[in-house]
């Protein structure tokens, strides 16, 4: 018998490894996935570090969409805030709104708080409304005030903006508006003077941008209403750290006691 053949058949090919796929990256995410995850980053982060990472980041972060979701998520606002405009939605996830950065601004804490630059006369001294020859407030919960005597009577406060959240980034890039307000009023039977000063200050205390007003006399036998004064910083350039608040008076007569100017109410606020 001839001889068998050999079996020819050809086994089998091990397959060939496929080339590896490229993993995905965030630069394939659709921009709406994109947002969608950056509305999850902190505030802090996005400003300081999101915003560098490229073109499309940083137009992503300066958009509305993120920062009226982390209002509505962290701060617990409403969605229909129609009278908010879109750029003062990243504004109204950081500021504070409506709080007063002055501490004890009506007395209620004695002069706890306050530096005394100048003590003339009988001192700085503590009264309740509506005091002697006074009237009251206009703010109807106010209780007290502090009052000056014969000789000049200052003092002030220095306020850390970052011991508030508003950090250098954050208030070089936004600049929002810090707005300054005093209430001062006289007594019926004697005259008095008063002046308000408020700087804003670099990190080493130099003054950028500052306001003076004029010194205020109110004659004696004028009226004793309360009267407010309001100076708005706006636009005033990056390096602003601290604000100093100063205030002062005295009495134009010289009767010892205090017969001076009275202030009240004092507030320094960051707004939109």
């Amino acid at each position: 018998p001839g001889r068998q053949s050999a079996d020819c058949t050809l086994s089998p090919r091990p397959a060939l490894p496929r080339p590896s796929q490229r993993m995905a990256t965030l630069e394939d995410l659709h921009e709406d996935v994109l947002a969608e995850i950056l509305c999850h980053v902190p505030g802090k982060d996005l400003i300081l570090n999101c915003r560098l990472v490229c073109r499309l980041w940083r137009e992503l972060v300066d958009r509305t969409h993120i920062w009226k979701e982390k209002c509505i998520r962290e701060r617990a606002f409403q969605r229909n805030l129609h009278f908010i405009t879109p750029n003062d939605w990243m504004k109204l996830y950081f500021i504070p709104l409506a709080v007063n950065l002055i501490k004890n601004p009506s007395a209620e804490e004695d002069l706890r708080f306050w530096s005394i630059d100048e003590n003339g006369g009988d001192e700085w001294n503590v009264e309740t409304l509506p005091g002697g020859h006074g009237q009251n407030h206009p703010c109807k919960t106010l209780n007290k005030y502090f009052v000056t005597s014969y000789g000049l009577c200052r003092k002030s406060q220095i306020i850390d903006l970052s011991a508030h959240g508003l950090w250098g980034g954050l208030l070089d890039f936004l600049q929002p508006k810090i707005v300054i307000s005093d209430w001062y009023a006289g007594r019926h039977d004697c005259g008095c003077m008063y002046a308000l000063s408020v700087e804003l200050l670099s990190e080493d205390r130099t003054p950028i941008r500052s306001y003076n007003s004029e010194e205020i006399r109110i004659p004696q036998w004028s009226d004793v209403k309360w009267n407010q004064i309001t100076h708005v910083f706006e636009n005033y350039g990056p390096g602003v750290r601290y604000v100093h608040f100063s205030h002062e008076g005295r009495d134009t007569q010289f009767w010892a006691g205090w017969y001076g100017v009275r202030v009240t109410n004092s507030s320094v606020t960051v707004e939109l």
